[in-house]
């Protein structure tokens, strides 16, 4: 057996200590792979080349970051801000459970990237959800919040994409996992349809919906006492001086 080709393995580990570029890193080691496996250079550009044709639908992606990146610089984020300023009455509790219903409920239609971190989370749902929050009652008379504050927000509805996302998708019936788990099943005899792990999976969805909405009530009720009692801190060390 050959294993000079597992020199690409490596100086990927390499080039990852040394923070070098991860595209040259990869490329350059599938190289180093192929020469060593005995391959010529126009050998290993061909297979490069069709390799990136037939997986071209995976790199869609990569143009959502340049898309998004313009929009921010373009004011999405002000504009965000300004319209959630427009809504009386909404609190983070009230966005983020709107929200996840919403996630979840595309998500068991199959529309899984119709949302998501780069899409939703960082340019909208983050700053909507820090606006939202400095409006809740208990915090709006108490001024801008801390950094601290404002990262457990955003960790918050980042959180909250993930569980609608998650426990959304396994109620799809064409969805990856749904299959994996019925082809798992049917290797120990047990067959089942993709309609029965998917109606299964909807008590599983309801639990967890229910579940991280009392957590984002409890963790808005949370930010209310620790915003009133940094400013009775606040309050006693200026009374004191």
């Amino acid at each position: 057996m050959n294993y000079w080709p597992l020199l690409g393995v490596a100086w990927v580990v390499v080039g990852f200590v040394l923070r070098a570029n991860p595209v040259i890193v990869v490329v350059s080691a599938g190289l180093v792979s192929g020469l060593a496996a005995g391959k010529s250079m126009p050998e290993l550009l061909a297979l490069l080349g069709d390799s990136f044709v037939s997986n071209r639908a995976l790199l869609m992606f990569a143009m959502t970051l340049p898309t998004i990146g313009l929009l921010e610089r373009a004011g999405l984020r002000e504009h965000a801000l300004q319209w959630i300023a427009r809504w009386r009455g909404l609190t983070l509790a009230r966005l983020l459970i709107v929200y996840l219903a919403a996630r979840q409920g595309l998500s068991s239609l199959g529309l899984i990237d119709i949302a998501g971190h780069a899409q939703t989370v960082r340019p909208l749902l983050a700053p909507m959800s820090e606006s939202a929050a400095n409006r809740t009652p208990g915090v709006q008379a108490l001024g801008a919040l801390p950094r601290e504050e404002i990262q457990r927000v955003h960790a918050l509805a980042a959180a909250t994409d993930n569980v609608g996302r998650f426990f959304g998708e396994d109620v799809f019936l064409a969805f990856g996992a749904v299959l994996l788990i019925q082809g798992f099943y049917a290797e120990h005899g047990i067959t089942l349809e993709p309609l029965q792990i998917a109606l299964w999976a909807i008590p599983t969805a309801v639990a967890a919906f229910v579940i991280h909405a009392v957590r984002i009530v409890f963790f808005q009720r949370g930010l209310a006492r620790r915003m009133t009692a940094a400013a009775d801190r606040v309050e006693r060390s200026d009374a004191v001086d």
